[in-house]
């Protein structure tokens, strides 16, 4: 077997960690600056995603869809900035810097993308403090813990 056909799966297992660990801060981070924010009662919204305005009012199985989708959400974000670490080698070594712009890049899709598609269909109009807020909170809260697990987590590369 050669050593390419043996990397490949050592390189995905290897950004197992920084991805669960960067998802899983990012998503507790960011529910916790939503149950502040907004109320305990935000993972009935995300879960109004998928379930529509009915889920507003649902109950603890609402509630508990809305935290796990909210989760895989996080997961999500983290698995995409980790896997593109490994074409884009310069996410893992300026993590600040890139973190924060995907910091922003997420809330751009969130905001602009899946929140308007979603069965609640949120869309503006905006206001500037909402915005500011929501791009501070994302830049601080989702892309730096995200990037920041990429680069003390993932193993370091042969020669570099």
């Amino acid at each position: 077997m050669s050593a390419a056909a043996t990397s490949v799966p050592s390189t995905r297992t290897s950004l197992l960690r920084p991805i669960l660990v960067g998802g899983f801060l990012a998503g507790t981070f960011d529910l916790t600056a939503a149950f502040i924010s907004f109320g305990l009662g935000v993972p009935r919204a995300i879960a109004g995603g998928l379930l529509g305005r009915g889920a507003l009012h649902g109950g603890a199985g609402t509630w508990i869809l809305g935290v796990i989708l909210h989760y895989f959400i996080a997961f999500s974000a983290a698995a995409i900035y980790c896997l593109s670490s490994r074409r884009l080698e310069f996410l893992k070594s300026h993590w600040l810097v890139c973190g924060i712009f995907y910091g922003i890049a997420v809330f751009l899709v969130m905001q602009f993308v899946v929140l308007p598609l979603c069965a609640l269909h949120s869309m503006g109009p905006y206001q500037y403090r909402g915005l500011v807020q929501g791009l501070l909170v994302h830049m601080i809260i989702i892309g730096l813990p995200i990037s920041l697990s990429l680069n003390r987590l993932a193993p370091r590369q042969a020669g570099g």
